[in-house]
């Protein structure tokens, strides 16, 4: 088990730096649209026209089925779009993750810039962005089936694990992009197989049982079927199963960090 002493001094050093935090945060978010005309409606415009494609094409050309759901095209596309909440929120950090420290390169020379923060920003940012998902999500299971199940409210719980080991992963791959370039189109790459690999379109239990293994030792996968389990089917979570997935989740987390303050020694001299 990793100890409280050691999450303190890996994990929650950053929050010292909070209000640099926030408003680096508030900074990233209103980049990605300065200059649109839209503005910010585009983080809400952009799930719901990437939900009415997929779901299209799920749901109508391919006929997909989850064995408990009706044959209603708006449960298919909250099905659809929970999955997406959760691939969207892993893949946004890690697409950007190797390229990170090279693209804030002038923050490398000042010595007083807290480096580790940088990828709680890009993981701010994108819970924001799931947040903004989640609200639309909300908005349309009210307007068509009324309100959700109370076990909603442990959607936050079921995303922590996720959320500590995007986290870990994050550190880990900023700082391996300082000095392997490549690793941004290797990721690119990984991110688009497991989109397909994670049950983010389709029931896992579709698949043969000797596939269902193998797609649960994809981390995502048993973060997306809980999800849904409290979204969508009103079912508590497997404590147990999420207790593991925490423990591991602290400890890519742990060992992120540690890569990263270890490998930010080189940052200047390799860029």
């Amino acid at each position: 088990m990793i100890g409280s002493h050691t999450l303190s001094r890996f994990m929650f050093r950053p929050w010292r730096h909070r209000e640099l935090l926030l408003t680096l945060i508030e900074r990233e978010v209103a980049g990605r649209y300065r200059g649109s005309i839209v503005g910010i409606l585009w983080s809400f415009l952009n799930p719901l026209l990437m939900l009415l494609v997929y779901t299209f094409v799920f749901s109508v050309l391919f006929k997909v089925r989850w064995e408990s759901a009706s044959d209603s095209k708006p449960q298919f596309a909250l099905l659809v779009f929970t999955g997406m909440l959760v691939f969207n929120l892993f893949s946004e950090c890690l697409v950007q993750a190797p390229g990170l420290i090279l693209n804030h390169a002038n923050y490398v020379k000042k010595v007083v810039f807290p480096l580790q923060i940088l990828p709680c920003v890009m993981l701010g940012a994108a819970l924001f962005q799931t947040l903004v998902g989640f609200i639309v999500w909300l908005v349309f299971h009210l307007l068509v089936f009324g309100l959700p199940p109370l076990t909603t409210l442990l959607f936050p719980l079921v995303l922590l694990p996720l959320v500590l080991f995007t986290l870990g992963l994050s550190w880990l791959l900023s700082a391996l992009g300082v000095y392997l370039r490549d690793i941004g189109q290797v990721i690119g790459v990984l991110m688009s197989a497991l989109m397909l690999l994670s049950g983010v379109f389709y029931p896992v239990n579709a698949l043969p049982a000797i596939y269902q293994h193998w797609l649960y030792m994809n981390p995502l996968t048993l973060v997306i079927e809980s999800s849904r389990d409290v979204l969508i089917w009103g079912v508590v979570p497997d404590f147990g199963p999420w207790l593991g997935q925490l423990t591991v989740a602290g400890i890519v987390a742990v060992l992120g960090r540690a890569w990263f303050e270890k490998s930010r020694q080189g940052f200047a001299d390799v860029l």
